[in-house]
């Protein structure tokens, strides 16, 4: 259950409506999703996370669909059970495949057991693997 009531179109401010409109058409779909729909109490707020989604979410240097197996990651990490399931499902509409959905799940696994053990141990990190003592080129 939300801790907010998820605003309809008739119950939303007319700021976040011309948001879900906007979802609507960029989607190309009649839905917008319960995420949205919990953050319409914040008009402002919404609209600035939605305007964030196109550019970070695009082709880039980083294909979508990488994008979407780092959502994943990061939302297995922080145990966001909605993010888990809505990312997981835009990933396999960009090509996941079930055999790389489990190779995801090994290596969140992996990392998520080798980060445990390095911070425990209080393991310094070498000097060749510093990248802050490195210049980016």
């Amino acid at each position: 259950m939300a801790v907010v009531p998820l605003l309809t179109d008739e119950d939303a401010s007319a700021e976040a409506l011309a948001v879900f409109n906007e979802i609507r058409e960029r989607r190309g779909t009649d839905y917008v999703n319960n995420f949205w729909r919990a953050l319409a109490h914040d008009a402002d707020h919404l609209k600035a996370i939605w305007e964030k989604v196109p550019t970070v979410m695009a082709p880039g240097e980083i294909d979508p669909l990488v994008k979407e197996l780092i959502y994943i990651a990061v939302s297995t990490a922080n145990n966001c059970g909605y993010c888990i399931h809505s990312h997981t499902a835009a990933a396999r509409a960009k090509g996941m495949t079930p055999s790389m959905h489990a190779e995801l799940l090994q290596v969140i696994a992996l990392a998520s057991q080798t980060n445990a053990l390095a911070t425990g141990l209080a393991v310094p990190v070498d000097d060749r693997f510093d990248v802050s003592s490195k210049s980016s080129k």
